[in-house]
């Protein structure tokens, strides 16, 4: 039988934050049998291809776990095995991603391949800092440039006295390492020493940060904060609407990492409503759900249904726990007919309507003494 051919998904994983990455991204890694991502590309993801091998190719300053020519060579060679391979890459793989390079070595090795774009870094970062690129009362110019396109390239080729004069905008990415040259230039071509900057580093996650100045003075600001890569330098006046528009960072609880020891099952709600006021959700969950030893007392209980007066459901793991058990002798919620049912709290009480039931009594103090006193008012 003849080996099913290979494919290579280059998917841009956007900037950090889980939920910028595309449906279609999602889709492609989902299907993968081999993973190959980068520094850059959020750990998280790899959670939605666990069976998939996980290859780790990330490169940093000063850091290189594979040269570029090695993880051509990863890809390919997967490809060849017949494997589906998702390149996960931080960003957009065809924005100073190397992801041009990559689909010319698959073309040239004849691996079929599809290009899945992201939410570039740029884009992001600034939208995250209350940045716009662009803004009709200030600039309709924009350019991106990278700080090492090429190593044997130097920065210094680049056509400075178009940049400072041409552009409203400019963003530089991977630039921090020349931050000193580049102020310098634009400066020396033209731009206003003035020319508001931003610096924003690990953009759209609960670690970003974002540090401002302008041109004659950020670098200093910089060393001075010992603020370091993966940054992206914006300059432009639009970075003076950063004061009116900030709204990710100012969050009540930005930059706070909080353990959630919820089970794992509940965590994600909480983990959610933590995320939306900035937080950093760590799950560590200290409690764990588990059947009891015998079932002996609640199925003797379960038999007796229409001689029980009052049930009391003291959790939402109560309520699923009881209607399991219920299901288990052909049962369902009709099985309570006539039987008062009392919950602790609105959360509980939520749990017992997606079963078709509502209670009967519900604590004003959400615990479980509450549930008695107002069974005691009801002369129960």
């Amino acid at each position: 039988m003849a080996q099913k051919p290979g494919k290579v998904y280059l998917i841009g994983a956007g900037p950090g934050d889980p939920g910028l990455m595309t449906l279609k991204g999602l889709e492609c890694l989902r299907q993968a049998d081999v993973v190959v991502y980068d520094y850059l590309a959020n750990p998280a993801f790899l959670e939605e291809a666990p069976a998939a091998e996980k290859v780790y190719v990330g490169k940093r300053k000063g850091l290189h776990h594979h040269p570029q020519e090695k993880i051509n060579e990863l890809l390919i060679e997967h490809a060849r095995q017949g494997k589906v391979v998702a390149r996960l890459k931080g960003g957009d793989p065809f924005v100073f991603g190397r992801g041009g390079e990559e689909a010319l070595e698959l073309v040239e090795a004849g691996i079929d391949f599809e290009v899945v774009p992201g939410v570039t870094s740029a884009v992001a970062a600034a939208a995250y800092a209350g940045i716009p690129m662009t803004h009709r009362d200030h600039t309709t110019t924009l350019g991106f440039i990278t700080g090492h396109e090429d190593p044997a390239k130097k920065l210094s080729r680049l056509d400075w006295e178009k940049l400072s004069t041409s552009m409203g905008t400019l963003v530089f990415y991977m630039g921090m390492a020349n931050l000193e040259n580049i102020c310098e230039q634009l400066v020396a071509h033209g731009r206003d020493p003035q020319t508001p900057v931003a610096v924003v580093r690990w953009a759209t996650t609960p670690r970003q940060e974002t540090l401002v100045g302008d041109l004659s003075n950020i670098v200093r600001k910089v060393r001075g904060e010992g603020f370091k890569p993966p940054a992206l330098i914006f300059i432009g006046e639009v970075v003076g609407l950063r004061k009116s528009l900030r709204w990710f960072d100012n969050r009540p609880l930005f930059g706070k990492r909080v353990l959630v020891t919820r089970t794992a099952a509940q965590a994600g709600v909480f983990g959610s409503l933590l995320q939306a006021a900035g937080a950093e959700p760590i799950a560590c969950p200290v409690i764990e759900i588990i059947p009891p030893k015998s079932y002996a007392e609640l199925d003797a209980a379960l038999q007796q249904l229409t001689e029980i007066d009052v049930l009391i459901l003291t959790s939402v793991n109560a309520v699923e726990a009881f209607f399991q058990r219920l299901s288990t002798f052909g049962l369902d919620v009709r099985a309570l007919f006539g039987t008062q049912v009392a919950v602790v709290g609105p959360k509980t009480a939520e749990a017992l309507q997606q079963h078709g039931l509502r209670p009967d009594v519900m604590a004003d103090d959400y615990r479980a003494e509450g549930v008695i006193s107002k069974l005691k008012e009801r002369g129960v």
